[in-house]
């Protein structure tokens, strides 16, 4: 059984074809999936679709750093109502990005902030994004020491430092299918050695991030959940493990850190 932690299943490009890829992911072993919220308008769908596969589906609920202009009051009263809900698993997707400061830095740090306190508040796993941004990043946590859940650093793509000051804290880090890009996912292949079992987990991040190294590569270019069990194969390779192990590792992991049933 594997788990993938990071779905963005709301997407439009699945509106024409969702249950199957849903079925599409059964078949290759991928049994239950984190759908990502990640702004105002698409946190509520994530829960509506994870009420509708219960015990397949769960949701995030939260606002990336690209939509952090519209992280209100009312937005937060929005999170905070959606957390409420018992297939809501986290808090996030939320965080800091500086690559590509689609919103203003400030508005970033002020989502961020206000989400970490949901968190707090909540006691509910965190959900995070960073790019680019590690020190303020790593402030706005430190700033919350002592008071958050578990959290999840989704998508790693960063540097020796980062993933080691992650690991410090505790946190969990999910690897996707940038593993598999030999253009900028190299270091990768190194650094998923230093991840201890219990706090690695994986995720698709689709419809994007396709692995590179799938064949045969699909027209289409989209990433979806079923292609999770190549990633573990890369993984599994990377780590010198047996592909069995760290299925088995990564799902525990995920169904600890999500606190999912059974």
């Amino acid at each position: 059984m594997l788990i993938d932690i990071g779905a963005n299943l709301t997407h439009d490009s699945f509106d024409h074809d969702r249950d199957a890829v849903l079925q599409r992911a059964r078949d290759a072993g991928v049994r239950r999936m984190i759908v990502t919220g990640a702004s105002r308008a698409h946190s509520p769908q994530a829960a509506n679709l994870a009420r509708q596969h219960p015990g397949e589906l769960f949701a995030t609920a939260g606002v990336h750093p690209h939509h952090a202009t519209e992280y209100t009051a009312e937005c937060d009263a929005e999170m905070r109502a959606l957390q409420a809900l018992p297939e809501v698993v986290a808090v996030g997707e939320c965080g800091l990005d500086y690559f590509r400061d689609f919103s203003p830095r400030p508005a970033q740090r002020r989502a961020f902030e206000m989400q970490l306190q949901i968190g707090a508040d909540t006691g509910k796993p965190l959900f995070l994004h960073q790019r680019d941004a590690h020190d303020d990043f790593m402030a706005a946590m430190r700033n919350f020491d002592g008071r958050l859940g578990p959290a999840v650093v989704h998508c790693f793509t960063g540097t020796r430092k980062e993933l080691f000051d992650y690991l410090d804290q505790d946190w969990y880090v999910g690897i996707t299918g940038w593993l598999c890009d030999e253009r900028r996912g190299l270091h990768l292949r190194e650094l998923v050695k230093h991840i201890p079992a219990n706090r690695l987990m994986i995720e698709t991040d689709a419809p994007y991030l396709l692995p590179r190294t799938v064949r045969p590569q699909p027209s289409h270019r989209r990433n979806e959940p079923m292609y999770l069990a190549h990633i573990v194969e890369e993984l599994a390779r990377d780590r010198g493990e047996p592909v069995e192990t760290v299925a088995a590792a990564t799902s525990a992991a995920a169904t600890a850190f999500f606190r999912l049933p059974g």
